[in-house]
């Protein structure tokens, strides 16, 4: 990654084991995607995913996270992406994007999906566009991927 791709005091990681559930699970029972999520589910859906959590440099504190389901090799979904309220508007959700958006998860996949009802801008600058039929979920389709890196 380079100078860049990083805002000063935070960082990304995707090791699993500096996630703070416990952050996560207070950031996502309050969400409209996630109202009331139990605890235990919060856990089991990060265990079973690649989650890219955004820290605090000063601290390590988790202000973020972008979790994504994925098989890594054809199909990505992005879930359970923010940015705590008190940390916005620098840049921090862009970088997060960014930083999954070049992942071989991401990059490889012939389909990625997320579904949101009120970041479509967002995600239209890392080449989401609405799925068929539908306001909420949007998606990148490359089903020629892998014919063009045969041929």
């Amino acid at each position: 990654m380079s100078s860049t791709d990083v805002v000063e005091g935070y960082e990304i990681s995707t090791d699993p084991a500096r996630l703070d559930i416990d952050a996560m699970h207070a950031f996502l029972t309050r969400c409209y995607w996630s109202p009331g999520i139990p605890r235990a589910t919060v856990e089991r859906a990060a265990r079973h995913s690649l989650c890219f959590g955004l820290y605090e440099t000063a601290g390590g504190r988790q202000v973020g996270l972008t979790r994504v389901v994925t098989d890594h090799a054809t199909f990505a979904y992005l879930c359970d992406v923010y940015v705590l309220e008190e940390h916005r508007g620098h840049g921090l959700g862009k970088w997060l994007m960014r930083t999954v958006a070049a992942h071989p998860c991401f990059t490889g996949a012939r389909r990625v999906m997320l579904g949101t009802l009120d970041a479509h801008g967002l995600y239209r600058q890392f080449g989401f566009s609405d799925a068929y039929g539908s306001r909420k979920l949007m998606e990148i389709v490359r089903p020629d991927l892998y014919r063009a890196a045969t041929g």
